[in-house]
């Protein structure tokens, strides 16, 4: 009961007239069949993360301070894109075990939410589930964003309560979502449809090429699609640079991002880049140096300065982190230092991860051609708790060789975090000393792992 005096008090507050407008917003609403997960309320970019307290009957209530933009409330695999901004006085009701048709978003200012909930269910509707849209030939693939560019289109512009500056911004980034679609078409169509090599005709990418303005900063901020099709612009100027220069992938990225002109979406690039490429790279002073050199914005730069400094205590020759008592697929618990005297290949991956699935007939071949050597390789699984058996049948079934262990405890394990692992697979050369050959390995599928192997005379 006190929660809903509360509400009632803080909606008369924003509801009154002659009120200084106020800088937050307010979420309201009742989850049925609400789960132990957290409900989340999340940027699109993902930078923002809120938890918003349950109670126990699925009612909850918190006060949101947000830039104006879509936001997903999720809870679990359940969630729907809101839009947020100060002064909204926001009900979302829904139940999990019916989230489509549940859905219910009530209260000032969710004329928006709801143009996104009808938006948003039409296009699952034309493009329907899973891959399949992804398999179909070009003609009819554009046919078929063609159909949801025109018809989310409309949906808007028959919308109510929507303020024209919106609209007009909401337009641009419907053409956006329609060309970022196209765009990704040659690879996803040349993966689903099995098709290696595939190539779109000369005049499918026509509407890609007007895109010509990457640094527009109302439209990154907004458009999910726009900040996707500015990303692929500079990467195609980073593999020109890799291709003409020979410079390194890591640092040729951050080359080509450097050159956008705007200061706001040049710091989120380097940023989005920067975070995980840092992790990647294998000349750690060069690439942080040019990161702090190109990059303005302090925030950003602190949290990349920590992870710099975390890496360098992994750098070569250095002694490598440790896992303890590790579970073994064999039954027994196995440690790192239980391979001293011998180099330790350590792929770290997962069950659900495609690109270390695909390494793993490479992974095989190199084991067998090194075994009784004085190498192990180890596989280290963080999957989590739930995906145990899953891994454990995987195992079995694929008949993985080499030592298959599973994580303590998944990506929050010690190993990972010391190595700073932020994607999969990893690949890690340890000597027979117990110290830190290579951070980032070359790959089983690489030629560049059997040279190393060669220079070690392993």
């Amino acid at each position: 009961m006190k929660k809903i005096w509360i509400l009632i008090v803080l909606i008369s507050v924003v509801s009154c007239k002659n009120e200084v407008p106020v800088d937050y917003a307010i979420i309201s609403g009742k989850i049925t069949n609400t789960s132990n997960e957290d409900l989340m309320i999340i940027s699109t970019d993902r930078y923002f993360k809120q938890v918003i307290n349950v109670n126990e009957d699925g009612t909850f209530l918190d006060t949101l301070r947000v830039q104006p933009n879509i936001y997903w409330l999720l809870q679990g695999k359940n969630g729907v894109e809101i839009f947020i901004e100060n002064g909204n006085v926001l009900t979302v009701d829904f139940d999990t075990k019916n989230m489509d048709s549940s859905i219910a978003i009530s209260g000032k200012g969710s004329e928006i939410s709801n143009y996104l909930l009808v938006k948003n269910n039409k296009v699952k509707e034309i493009i329907g589930s899973g891959s399949g849209i992804f398999k179909k030939e070009e003609a009819e693939y554009k046919a078929i964003r063609l159909e949801v560019k025109n018809t989310t289109t409309a949906i808007l512009e028959n919308s109510k309560g929507i303020s024209e500056a919106f609209k007009a911004k909401e337009l641009r980034n419907i053409n956006y979502e329609y060309i970022h679609q196209l765009n990704i078409y040659e690879v996803y169509h040349a993966h689903y449809a099995q098709k290696e090599g595939f190539k779109v005709s000369e005049d499918f990418l026509k509407d890609v090429e007007k895109v010509t303005d990457f640094n527009n900063e109302e439209d990154f901020l907004y458009s999910k699609s726009y900040q996707d099709i500015v990303t692929s612009n500079y990467s195609d100027e980073a593999v020109k640079l890799i291709e003409q220069d020979s410079i390194s992938e890591g640092l040729a990225s951050l080359m080509a991002l450097s050159k956008a002109t705007n200061a706001t979406i040049k710091n989120k690039l380097l940023y989005n880049d920067a975070k995980y490429g840092i992790t990647y790279t294998n000349n750690l002073e060069a690439y942080y140096k040019f990161y702090m050199d190109n990059s303005t914005n302090e925030e950003y730069k602190a949290e990349i300065t920590k992870s710099y400094n975390k890496l360098k205590t992994v750098a070569k020759g250095q002694p490598s982190p440790k896992f303890e008592n590790y579970e073994n697929f064999n039954g027994s618990t196995t440690s790192l230092d239980d391979f001293k005297g011998k180099y330790v290949y350590v792929d770290v991956w997962a069950t659900w991860c495609g690109p270390c699935k695909r390494e793993i007939p490479s992974l095989k071949e190199v084991e067998k051609k090194y075994h009784g050597k004085n190498i192990e390789f180890v596989s280290i699984s963080v999957d989590k708790q739930k995906d145990h058996e899953t891994w454990k049948k995987m195992v079995e079934d694929m008949e993985l060789k080499g030592v298959q262990l599973f994580a303590d405890k998944d990506w929050e394990s010690q190993f990972v975090q010391d190595y700073l692992i932020k994607g999969i697979p990893r690949f890690i050369l340890i000597d027979s000393k117990g110290n830190i050959v290579n951070a980032n390995a070359p790959r089983p599928s690489s030629e560049k792992l059997i040279e190393l192997f060669n220079e070690l005379k392993i």
